[in-house]
Formats: C-alpha cells, structure tokens, sequence
C-alpha cells in the first residue's frame, strides 16, 4: 500500500509507492497503470513546484500524459515528456533540498533502453523528494 504524504504548502497529496509495485501493476494492467502512474507522478512533481513558487517542476501534467499517449503516433513527444520528467524531478529535488539522484539524461537513456529500471529509478527519486519535502 502507498504511504500518503501531504506536500507542504498546498492541498495536493503525493504518494511514495513501491517501485515494484508500479512496475507489476503496469505490466498486469497491459500498460493501463502506467499511464495513470504517469500523470499522478507529474502532477506531484508539479504541486511540490507549484508550493516552492516554481514552475521548474512542471505545471500542466495532462501534456505529458497526451505527449506519451495521442503522442506516441508521431514518436517525437514521447521522448521529450519522458526527458521532460526526468528534468521536473531533478528541479524538484533541487527545491525541496535534495541533490538530483540521477541525471535527466542518463535517467531518460534508462527509461528509454531498460523501461522498467528506469520506471523503479524515477519512482524511487520521486519517493525521496516526496519524503524531504514533508520532513
């Protein structure tokens, strides 16, 4: 089960999930959960901006979930919404105090070539950020 966080300074809550789990609900699903885990983890990325006064982190999580979906038929916005995330979750890392646990660029080469060991990589940084910004 995914431990609930408030994200300081305003109403969202995150969730830190199990990278595992993710994976295994993703692949159960035939890819379902990985669109809805998708856009939940770029709108925490955003509220954890949105509550620094950034728009580093994103700001519009349905654009990215478009770019992987509709996007997939012209290829192209798929890969910049994952390099995108990846760059969201190292600017708020950053805000929340955090160095970056991993680069965009080798993050997104991860996700591209091993998806699954780049979904646990994200998820996992994405559970750290969550846990420092509501110490």
């Amino acid at each position: 089960m995914a431990e609930e966080v408030q994200i300081a300074g305003s109403g969202e809550v995150g969730l830190v999930r199990n990278p595992l789990g993710v994976i295994g609900l993703t692949l159960i699903t035939l890819g379902i959960y990985g669109i809805v885990w998708y856009y939940k983890i770029n709108k925490e990325l955003a509220a954890i901006g949105q509550a620094k006064g950034s728009t580093e982190a994103g700001t519009d999580p349905m654009k990215s979930v478009l770019a992987v979906t509709v996007g997939l038929l012209l290829i192209v916005p798929v890969f910049l919404s994952l390099f995108g995330t990846w760059k969201r979750l190292n600017a708020a890392e950053k805000l929340v105090g955090l160095e970056p646990g991993m680069a965009a660029v080798p993050g997104f080469l991860l996700s591209l070539l091993l998806g699954p060991v780049g979904t646990y990589f994200l998820q996992s940084n994405l559970n750290k950020a969550l846990q420092a910004q509501s110490a």
